[in-house]
């Protein structure tokens, strides 16, 4: 029987999940996916993910493969699975890869945003797609701080316990903060691999430096020196969204 490699392309809303990776004792993004495919396909189906988004933290463009022998169409797989998936988890795309296609050992680069509301009063709406700080954040020195990130580095000091990955060191690409109106600052972040809590511990360790607890060159200091515990607090996973991988 010829196996089929299947892509796909998702956007979903962490808020209601323990993470993408499923879980023995809570519900998971990638659960929920399976069952629905399961149902679609009447196979057993294996999501590969291109990273383990932590619980609460938000995918624009999350990928996932699987393989199966159905002949189903790609149509099917889009509006079957979406008809079938609840309101915080959706199918932008599904698309036939080469076999040899993983999710996460084939992705060249991952890009992720995180979202910080910097205003006075908190916002009803927005308070599950974003880190709310109330005093005025200096843009500026988060920026030079950023300016830092760019290169070949050992992140240790931006890891959360309990990390697997054996190789600290990751290439950034961009890393840059920018204003959306209504109060919003996005830092937007590129490279070629990510650590457990790494975009969450930079944000937080910027927004120190924002709040004038810390200089700047404190980020490359922690680059180099690689103490965890002289880092910032991490900052909470609702305003983190995985936006894009590149293969």
């Amino acid at each position: 029987m010829t196996t089929r490699n299947i892509a796909l392309r998702l956007e979903y809303a962490g808020t209601r999940y323990h993470g993408w990776q499923r879980q023995k004792n809570a519900l998971s993004v990638q659960q929920v996916l399976e069952e629905a495919l399961a149902r679609l396909t009447g196979e057993e189906v294996r999501l590969m993910g291109s990273g383990r988004t932590d619980a609460g933290v938000h995918a624009l463009g999350q990928v996932a493969n699987f393989h199966t022998g159905g002949g189903l169409p790609l149509k099917a797989f889009e509006a079957g699975l979406n008809s079938m998936l609840p309101w915080d988890i959706v199918v932008l795309e599904a698309r036939e890869v080469p076999p040899e296609f993983h999710a996460r050992k084939s992705a060249l680069s991952k890009t992720y945003e995180y979202r910080i509301l910097n205003r006075p009063r908190r916002s009803p709406l927005h308070h599950q797609v974003g880190w709310w700080i109330s005093g005025k954040l200096d843009l500026e020195a988060m920026a030079a701080a950023a300016a830092l990130l760019p290169g070949e580095h050992d992140f240790s000091a931006f890891r959360a316990s309990g990390s697997g990955s054996r190789n600290p060191v990751r290439r950034i690409a961009a890393a840059r903060w920018r204003t959306h109106p209504g109060g919003w600052l996005i830092f937007t972040i590129t490279g070629n691999g990510f650590l457990r809590g790494m975009v969450r511990s930079l944000v937080g360790t910027m927004a120190a430096v924002g709040q004038g607890k810390a200089a700047p060159d404190l980020l490359g200091d922690l680059l180099r020196n690689r103490e965890r515990h002289l880092a910032g607090p991490t900052a909470p996973p609702q305003g983190l969204f995985l936006v894009e991988v590149v293969y």
